[in-house]
C-alpha cells in the first residue's frame, strides 16, 4: 500500500494525509520543463508529500498550459495536496526560496528545481537517507545525460563515501573539500555509480561540496540556521544561495549526497541569467574581516 492513489481510486473522495515532505518548486516561464518535472513527481509512491509551486512568470501562462494542468490534475487525483502560488515582484532566487520555505509545515522540505526530473522512488530514497543518517540535508545531484559518453575520471577523483556516519563539516570557498564540486559536473555521478558496489540499501552517502536541483532538508535544521533570510541583505542578482544555506546546515547538522542520483537535469537554458552576486561569498564575507 502506497500513498499514491492509482487510477481505480481517482474518482473517489480522497482523505487528506499529513505530508511528510513539502516539495517546494520555484518556477518562472518554463512550462514544458515544468510539465516534465510534475510527471516525475506523479511517479513517486512514498512518503506522503504536498506540492507547492511558486510562479514568478510575467504572465499567467501556467493556467493555459495543458500539459502542466494535466499533471496537476493527476497529482490531485492521486491524493496529493497541490498549491500554485503567484509570487511577484521578483526579488531574486534567495527571496523566492525564503518565500517557499515560509509556506512549509512538514518535517522535511524538498527544494526541487523546475528543470530537474526525479526518477521514480527518488523521494523515498532521500527520505530514508536523511532519516537513517540523522543529518540536516541530503540531495540527489542533477545529472546531464547528454554526457553519458563523456567520462571524466579527473573530475570524479574527489569522490569519498561517508563510511562511519555523517558528521558536521565546515566548508568555505577556500576549504579542503570544496574541490568535490566537480563530482556533480556532466554525468560524473552516473559513471561513479556504475563502478561502485552499492550496499544492500541500494544507496550510498558521500561527501559533497554542495548540492543543487534536488535537495532535501530537515526543516527544523534549515530554519535553525536562518533558512534563506539572508536574502534581505543581498541584491536580487544573486546566485549560490543554496550553497550558503547548505554550508550553514552542514556545519551544525551534517549533510550528504546520495549515490546513485536519480535526478536528471533537463539541460535547458537558465531562467536566472544574472547571478553576478555570489551569495556564499557575501554571506560569509564578515568572517574574513571580523
Amino acid at each position: 500500500m502506497t500513498s499514491r492513489r492509482t487510477a481505480r481510486d481517482w474518482a473517489r473522495p480522497a482523505s487528506a494525509a499529513q505530508p511528510v515532505i513539502d516539495v517546494l518548486l520555484p518556477t518562472s516561464g518554463r512550462l514544458p520543463e515544468l510539465a516534465v518535472v510534475l510527471a516525475g513527481l506523479a511517479a513517486q509512491d512514498d512518503p506522503v508529500f504536498r506540492l507547492t509551486i511558486s510562479d514568478q512568470s510575467d504572465d499567467h501562462g501556467m493556467a493555459e498550459a495543458p500539459a502542466v494542468q494535466a499533471m496537476l490534475r493527476v497529482l490531485a487525483a492521486q491524493g496529493r495536496e497541490v498549491r500554485v502560488l503567484q509570487h511577484l515582484p521578483r526579488r531574486g532566487i534567495a527571496e523566492h526560496r525564503a518565500f517557499l520555505l515560509a509556506q512549509a509545515t512538514a518535517p522535511f522540505v524538498l527544494f526541487l528545481d523546475d528543470d530537474v526530473w526525479p526518477e521514480p522512488g527518488l523521494l523515498a530514497t532521500l527520505h530514508t537517507a536523511i532519516e537513517d543518517l540523522g543529518c540536516g540535508v541530503v540531495g540527489a545531484a542533477q545529472q546531464g545525460l547528454s554526457f553519458l559518453d563523456d567520462e571524466r575520471p579527473h573530475e570524479q577523483a574527489p569522490f569519498a563515501a561517508w563510511t562511519d556516519g555523517v558528521q558536521p563539516e565546515r566548508l568555505r570557498k577556500d576549504s579542503p573539500g570544496t574541490e568535490r564540486w566537480t563530482l556533480h559536473n556532466a554525468a560524473n555521478l552516473t559513471h561513479i555509480a556504475a563502478s561502485t558496489d552499492l550496499p544492500d540499501a541500494g544507496w550510498l552517502p558521500y561527501r559533497v561540496a554542495w548540492l543543487a536541483g534536488c535537495v532535501l532538508y530537515r526543516r527544523e535544521a534549515l530554519e535553525a540556521v536562518g533558512g534563506f533570510e539572508f536574502w534581505r541583505d543581498l541584491p536580487a542578482s544573486v546566485g549560490g544561495e543554496d550553497v550558503a544555506a547548505q554550508w550553514k546546515v552542514m556545519e551544525r547538522f551534517g549533510g550528504a549526497g546520495v549515490l546513485p542520483s536519480g535526478a536528471v537535469h533537463l539541460e535547458s537554458p537558465t531562467s536566472i541569467p544574472d547571478r553576478s552576486v555570489d551569495a556564499a561569498h557575501a554571506v560569509f564575507a564578515h568572517e574574513a574581516t571580523g
